[in-house]
């Protein structure tokens, strides 16, 4: 039995009926020239078959209630791959749009708690010949980021290799900090950087707070318009993912001298503005985007459970001219930058639990409908591979992350760059986002009018 993160705790004590707290995801693979009909029963096959499953893999709570006891992981000796990998198959006519169905339906419901929090579910019987896997794990036990790298690491870039280790499988030990034992100096270090993040935090929040004071228009929480994505939601989810070429996205950036990310907000903007067109629900003030920051990178700990950060960005929805609504974002992500400047990752963490504390505290206590918004809208974006991966001889051709929504979020866009592609997954409240499928019609609708806008 070991102790659990707070933030792991938070995730496992907002978890309820209506909103289920894990991260999940939807690949689509193409089997290699010459793959029989068994193929996907073979990869089941050999998943069951795992000689090993890795820590992350076997931790369950200590208890399935939200008790203190929830304050501890246990780790299970013996795994039940059986209940854990499923092996499924579609209805006829075996279209995209069954497979989405299907997922959303998987989507909505609970991991069960006196398990290891995962599933992974085999799906055949796409019309196309393909392979569909879908994976859920609980937020408490990894972030997107970590969920996206630990699918890459049971891949590989060679077509032709097929004794490939399951993604719960354990990985080579890391010679890593952290994986020496207890060494002293590093302890020491741990204390002297800690000292100096706390030391480091006045003066850090004075400068923010004076940027606050001049840049009057900076994102803040409850001050995102009220919007039909900020209601209480119900426990039903509704998935819907489509493809976008990252060379489009690019020339759009180049053209218009703004970043990828700037690109991606500007084109969900778009679409959420004629989505809500639609539904004659679109506020006068723009929308406030919730966009996560990987830390990653920053903390050294690729393996992390949960290293992540938050920044608040204006959508411009308020605009009807699409290089008018990209001006808007660009300096709404420019103030977040500026406000992130120079931070620690201990720093950036906390400056990200203070702009997300009041949608957490409103949500978990039921107060979404009677406080203003934090924000709207979460729209994350997770880097995925930068070349071509198979299992076992079968293409990677997508990866569709499918994320959480709760009370007062009723929706949630998240991408993952996949090579040459972006490649979008977008969940809501099946009953408080109506026709979410429309939105991958506006997201295209929006990236058209920006190449226009831009001379494309």
């Amino acid at each position: 039995m070991r102790l659990m993160a707070p933030n792991d705790f938070v995730f496992l004590g907002l978890e309820t009926r209506e909103h289920p707290m894990h991260v999940g995801g939807l690949e689509l693979f193409t089997p290699p020239e010459g793959a029989g009909e068994d193929f996907a029963r073979n990869l089941y096959n050999e998943l069951i078959s795992a000689p090993e499953v890795s820590s992350t893999f076997r931790r369950r709570p200590g208890t399935p209630l939200n008790t203190l006891r929830n304050l501890t992981w246990r780790e299970d000796a013996e795994i039940d791959l059986e209940y854990h990998v499923r092996l499924s198959a579609l209805p006829r006519p075996g279209r995209i749009r069954e497979l989405l169905e299907t997922v959303s339906l998987w989507h909505s419901s609970l991991l069960d708690r006196h398990r290891p929090l995962w599933e992974m579910h085999v799906v055949e019987g796409l019309s196309d010949g393909r392979l569909a896997v879908y994976t859920k794990i609980h937020h408490a036990l990894v972030d997107g980021v970590t969920a996206l790298r630990l699918l890459q690491k049971s891949l590989t870039d060679d077509a032709s290799e097929t004794s490939l280790p399951a993604p719960f499988a354990p990985r080579q030990p890391r010679t890593a900090r952290g994986s020496r034992g207890f060494n002293p100096l590093g302890l020491a270090k741990t204390g002297l950087s800690l000292t100096g993040d706390v030391a480091g935090s006045v003066p850090a929040a004075y400068r923010i707070g004076r940027q606050i004071m001049r840049e009057r228009d900076i994102p803040l929480p409850l001050r995102a318009p009220k919007s039909m994505f900020n209601v209480p939601i119900g426990g039903a989810r509704r998935f819907a993912a489509q493809s976008w070429s990252l060379d489009r996205l690019r020339r759009v950036a180049k053209a218009a001298g703004s970043t990828l990310n700037d690109v991606v907000l500007c084109m969900c903007g778009g679409a959420l503005r004629e989505y809500l067109l639609t539904q004659n629900a679109l506020p006068e003030k723009p929308l406030i985007a919730f966009v996560p920051v990987s830390l990653h990178s920053l903390t050294g700990e690729a393996e992390a459970g949960n290293a992540v950060t938050v920044v608040m960005a204006s959508l411009g929805t308020d605009e009807d001219d699409p290089l008018a609504r990209m001006k808007a974002i660009r300096r709404s992500m420019g103030q977040a930058k500026e406000m992130m400047a120079g931070l620690s990752p201990l720093q950036s963490i906390a400056l990200g639990a203070t702009l997300a504390g009041p949608f957490a505290l409103t949500s978990a206590a039921g107060l979404s409908s009677f406080t203003p918004p934090t924000f709207n809208v979460i729209i994350s974006n997770v880097p995925g591979p930068k070349k071509p991966l198979y299992w076992n001889g079968a293409k990677l051709d997508g990866i569709y992350p499918a994320s959480i929504v709760m009370d007062g979020l009723a929706l949630n866009i998240t991408l993952a760059s996949n090579v040459d592609s972006l490649d979008f997954g977008v969940i809501g409240c099946r009953q408080s986002v109506p026709h979410l499928q429309h939105l991958l019609r506006h997201l295209e609708d929006s990236l058209a009018s920006l190449e226009k806008a831009a001379g494309l």
